[in-house]
């Protein structure tokens, strides 16, 4: 058991990690993203003058913001499901038909992460955004550069990622649990109750 433990531990760590900076990062990006639509709603109605940026910044920090966080959702079990039939199962079949779907999963999450990086490498990602900006130090100082939609694309390839690794994870706790459902594996103490349990 000890093949299973100990790699489903140093995962365990990586992805708490990971994890927990990803929700830190997404918590700032909702704040911003809701200030940025009250300025915009601001400016729009009160002084009628709406900023051309606004809105595709707030999309840019909705996409990355959920990137970052639905790793943690699935991790905490947070995602709709429909579970009744594991729950009516026997242990066994239960835990089989788990393992079952979160390789299924896998196997989606791979080429969701496929489709992720085609997005940011091929054509769709050479170009460069309507309205927002970022500085770059030129021949002349300090200019400014459209921002390229790769970078609101990789927003998809790294919440892909972090779920193909919290899937593995999922993966060896269920194959523990079904090989010796005795042995303990860590628990994230971070997790919420999620569900309407």
């Amino acid at each position: 058991m000890i093949a299973l433990t100990m790699p489903l531990r140093a995962l365990f760590e990586v992805n708490s990690r990971l994890l927990a900076i990803g929700r830190w990062i997404a918590g700032v990006l909702i704040g911003l993203m809701t200030a940025v639509i009250l300025y915009q709603v601001l400016m729009r109605y009160a002084f009628n003058a709406a900023p051309t940026w606004s809105e595709e910044a707030a999309r840019f920090m909705m996409l990355w913001m959920t990137g970052l966080i639905a790793p943690s959702g699935y991790r905490w079990g947070g995602f709709v499901a429909i579970d009744t039939v594991v729950r009516v199962l026997p242990r066994v079949a239960a835990t089989l038909l788990s393992l079952f779907l979160l390789v299924l999963a896998f196997t989606v999450l791979v080429i969701g992460l496929s489709i992720g990086i085609d997005e940011v490498t091929g054509f769709a990602g050479s170009f460069k955004t309507a309205a927002l900006y970022y500085p770059v130090f030129g021949a002349e100082g300090l200019e400014f550069e459209k921002m390229p939609r790769s970078w609101m694309m990789l927003s998809l390839v790294v919440g892909v990622a972090l779920m193909i690794s919290v899937n593995v994870e999922l993966i060896l706790r269920t194959l523990i649990a079904f090989l010796s459902p005795e042995t303990k594996t860590p628990v994230d103490t971070a997790a919420f109750s999620a569900g309407a349990d």
